[in-house]
């Protein structure tokens, strides 16, 4: 059973009942003031009553359904979570942070973190009559939202855009979601609306502007990655998560995972937040100190597609200003790069979305921001396998030769190569 007894306004504390329709907007009260998304209120005492908690023992994310709205018996689960919490030393040697640490969330059922987010909004939308699920996605929470929604036998449609990544684009239909892709990508949402109003839709996703995030119940999901982190480290707590941020349903949620943790007294401080975005609306807000997120101009087309909104979210805000963290726009320079750097030196292959933590790691550490002496935790949001299409082109390709005698002659100009067969001999 739910545990959830209402929402609530995560800016001016307005409450709403469970059966509340969300329809995108967040608080009414706040909307034409500060937009500004609802967060899940629980029945306290429920949370703990019902075997769903940490004794439940299982090996994913459910582990902790003490945090969530529903038990762990009631999950609809791929096994999602536990991903691992890996020490890249070569790259933050390079970074000026010697105690740098990925999670990485590629390691998820469909590569990414939005299983987090979907395993949750499944599970609550099953327990609540649901038959379709709705999102509009350019890829990951498309995918995502796909594959757990064939896990519970519910119908899904994907609403995205031409030019969304092909890879990406093929998982979700190999999941058997309805793929609707419209050429103008503004009008995603209002067909999502439109079947959320006429065919009762759960939908997950944003669909209406000016955004607040996405379904408050599918982000419950992220603050299991707090204490995995902990836990992984042993109890302690990292002094920075950083993240790549577009609406912030991450960040958010990492944030809330850390102060219930905070308020249970399993850690005794919290961590600083660090967003990496694209087009600074964040880092706008954070310099004015005002509610509002501005609408940036979009300079640039950035090839962090999953994170290339121009205005980012209050619940964004929240999270950065409560941490004391900060945020850093981070263009195309070097990302493919920062990429090829991850994955030939430390064995994870990153989505180009997931290396700009690294970029905004880097202008932190030039600031001196973060200290050399800081534990830094990068959140590796999801694959390379997701957006190959734009990190790599036809020139990439291997040399075919025509004989060993060619093979091997190309193979001796490689020092490393040779140096290995020194070695050896």
């Amino acid at each position: 059973m739910s545990r959830m007894i209402g929402y609530s306004c995560i800016r001016c504390g307005t409450r709403h009942p469970a059966d509340y329709a969300i329809d995108s907007r967040g608080c009414l009260r706040c909307f034409d003031k500060a937009p500004a998304n609802l967060q899940v209120v629980y029945d306290e005492a429920g949370r703990h009553a019902d075997g769903g908690g940490l004794s439940a023992r299982v090996p994913t994310l459910w582990h902790h359904a003490d945090m969530l709205p529903c038990a762990a018996g009631e999950a609809v689960s791929l096994g999602e979570g536990l991903t691992p919490l890996l020490p890249v030393p070569a790259l933050g040697q390079e970074l000026g942070v010697p105690n740098l640490l990925v999670k990485d969330e590629g390691r998820n059922p469909t590569w990414s973190h939005k299983d987090r987010f979907s395993t949750v909004a499944v599970s609550m939308a099953r327990l609540q009559g649901a038959r379709v699920v709705a999102t509009a996605s350019s890829g990951n929470a498309g995918a995502s939202l796909a594959a757990y929604a064939a896990r519970a036998g519910l119908s899904c449609v994907v609403v995205t855009f031409a030019g969304t990544a092909g890879p990406m684009l093929t998982q979700i239909r190999k999941y058997g979601a309805t793929v609707v892709a419209l050429s103008e990508k503004a009008d995603r949402w209002p067909l999502v609306a439109e079947g959320v109003r006429r065919l009762g839709w759960f939908a997950t996703s944003p669909f209406h502007a000016p955004v607040v995030g996405s379904h408050p119940i599918g982000i419950e999901g992220y603050k299991t990655l707090a204490p995995e982190i902990v836990e992984q480290m042993g109890g302690k707590v990292p002094d920075w998560c950083v993240l790549p941020v577009c609406y912030g349903d991450a960040l958010f949620g990492l944030w809330e995972g850390f102060k219930e943790l905070h308020r249970r007294r399993t850690i005794d401080h919290l961590p600083r937040l660090l967003a990496a975005e694209v087009h600074g609306s964040l880092a706008a807000a954070l310099a004015a100190k005002e509610d509002p997120i501005p609408d940036m101009p979009a300079r640039f087309d950035t090839l962090a597609v999953s994170i290339g909104a121009t205005r980012s979210t209050f619940q964004a805000l929240k999270a950065l200003r409560e941490s004391n963290g900060a945020a850093v726009p981070v263009n195309n320079s070097g990302l493919i790069a920062l990429q090829e750097r991850l994955a030939a030196r430390e064995g994870i292959f990153a989505e180009l979305a997931s290396v700009t933590p690294f970029a905004a790691i880097a202008e932190m550490r030039r600031r001196n921001v973060i200290a050399a002496s800081d534990s830094v935790v990068a959140l590796v949001t999801a694959s390379g396998l997701k957006d190959v299409d734009r990190s790599s082109d036809a020139a990439d390709a291997p040399p075919a030769f025509r004989s060993l005698a060619e093979a091997w002659a190309y193979l001796s100009r490689d020092e490393a190569l040779c140096a290995a067969k020194t070695a050896t001999a």
